[in-house]
């Protein structure tokens, strides 16, 4: 059976039997791992080479790995990297120098997930930090500036890419200004069209051949102002026509609060409105099997962006990460933690 268009999170930091006869039997493209499901490097590689030995190939295991607040693998045993925003502030001062602290930073994150199994990395936030808006990006945003962050989010791509790691940009199309956290509710943007074109869409214009692409829970009043981007066929329609995006787009988490309804439900208005895959993060499988019980098989064209979005793990350039973490922490001396 080919796989199918999702990616599941499990419970713990190894596979238990009802795990893996689910995950043998529901096929899902890949797999997401959070802190519950990490104890040390070794134990890490084993889990990655047991998931993909359940399916059967080299399926993608992702993770969420931007650097600041958000970073799964942590102190002690992996590097803590710098928030988004740390890299903004170089860039007002030294544009060449802060577009070279975050290839150097995302070669070193590459690095560190490649040694244990992972290929695939939510990374990096496009979205702009917006005064007054909810705090749940804040400093994960490289800043306020939309050349800015196209430029950072091309070194953040590149330098994940030559460490063999896809990339996700997120949130499509622009999660900065949420006035709430789609987490726990469902926020809304009320901009005018004109606005966002200029603002928070802008940065995912200008990468719009990113291989892969994370969309936003949130209800835009100028696209759809009825349904969140990721089940509305109005916002998704405006991301592959407008803003040009014609990667592999995948749902943020399926049991967030921001979104109602059964999982069913959520599954397959997600990927009727035009997403490619699921993402389903908990690891609660009653929920998971929810999901699979509506996935359909893989067409040609969401096979397509799937054969690109695996084709970006293929490079792997020569790296001294020590070197590398040396320039790193010289680059960034300017600007204080």
């Amino acid at each position: 059976m080919s796989a199918r268009p999702a990616i599941f999170g499990l419970k713990g930091p190894r596979l238990d039997d009802n795990e893996r006869d689910f995950f043998r039997d529901a096929n899902p493209w890949g797999f997401i791992l959070f802190a519950r499901n990490v104890e040390s490097p070794k134990q890490l590689a084993r889990l990655c080479v047991s998931l993909r030995d359940v399916v059967g190939r080299e399926a993608p295991v992702f993770i969420d790995q931007e650097g600041g607040r958000v970073q799964r693998l942590r102190a002690p045993q992996w590097r803590e990297a710098p928030p988004a925003d740390r890299f903004g502030k170089l860039f007002a001062i030294d544009p060449q120098a802060a577009r070279e602290a975050v290839w150097v930073n995302h070669r070193l994150i590459a690095h560190e997930l490649r040694a244990s199994g992972i290929d695939a990395d939510c990374a990096p936030c496009l979205d702009l930090a917006i005064e007054g808006a909810d705090a749940v990006i804040g400093d994960r945003a490289f800043g306020a500036d939309v050349e800015m962050i196209a430029a950072l989010g091309q070194s953040a791509m590149d330098g994940l890419i030559a460490g063999g790691v896809a990339p996700v940009v997120k949130h499509l199309p622009g999660h900065g200004r949420a006035d709430a956290d789609s987490h726990f509710q469902l926020p809304r943007v009320s901009e005018t069209l004109d606005v966002l074109r200029d603002t928070d869409f802008a940065p995912f214009v200008a990468l719009n051949e990113a291989v892969m692409g994370m969309t936003a829970h949130i209800v835009y009043d100028a696209l759809d102002p009825e349904l969140p981007a990721t089940m509305s066929t109005a916002a998704l329609n405006f991301v592959r026509n407008d803003i040009g995006f014609d990667g592999l787009i995948m749902t943020d988490d399926l049991s967030m609060r921001a979104l109602t309804g059964s999982f069913e439900d959520r599954t397959t208005r997600s990927l009727e409105a035009g997403c490619d895959v699921v993402l389903h993060c908990n690891g609660n499988r009653r929920e998971m099997q929810a999901v699979a019980n509506r996935l359909p098989e893989i067409d040609g064209k969401v096979e397509a962006r799937i054969s690109r979005a695996e084709a970006a793990r293929d490079r792997l350039e020569a790296f001294d990460a020590h070197r590398g973490l040396a320039k790193l922490d010289a680059l960034l001396e300017r600007v204080p933690e």
